[in-house]
């Protein structure tokens, strides 16, 4: 039950994180140059509480995209031999169960959260060259 429902979320953390990377860093490059909005939007209290414009927009095209590769992302683990549990239905409502799905779950977007990061590796120029002007 853990690994049935942590593999389809390492894969869609990983698709998450790295779409929202790449958008919000594309969008603050581009748009956000021209319109005045920055990912790094200062470090106030204020701040804090609201994602700056690039972030929440690239957060906006991950969402969007993660909504279309679901279906792919759970294809591509039941084609990696992903079966689903044999469960009787009270085996299926036991707290045990519950328990080893959300932790599955939690486990497996953090995973994929962290693999998804992956983008930052190849901006680092980008932002410095921003900071600049």
């Amino acid at each position: 039950v853990f690994f049935h429902n942590a593999l389809p979320f390492v894969g869609f953390g990983f698709l998450d994180n790295a779409i929202m990377i790449a958008a919000g860093t594309q969008i603050e490059l581009s748009i956000g140059v021209v319109l005045g909005i920055s990912t790094m939007a200062g470090n106030t209290f204020f701040s804090s509480l609201f994602p700056p414009p690039a972030a929440a927009l690239g957060n906006l095209v991950s969402d969007l995209a993660g909504l279309g590769l679901a279906g792919y992302v759970e294809a591509l683990a039941s084609r990696l031999g992903l079966s689903i549990p044999d469960l009787t239905p009270k085996q299926a409502d036991m707290w045990q169960t519950r328990l080893s799905a959300h932790l599955g779950k939690a486990i497996g977007v953090t995973i994929g959260c962290i693999l998804g990061m992956f983008p930052l590796l190849f901006f680092g120029e980008e932002e410095e060259k921003l900071e600049e002007k």
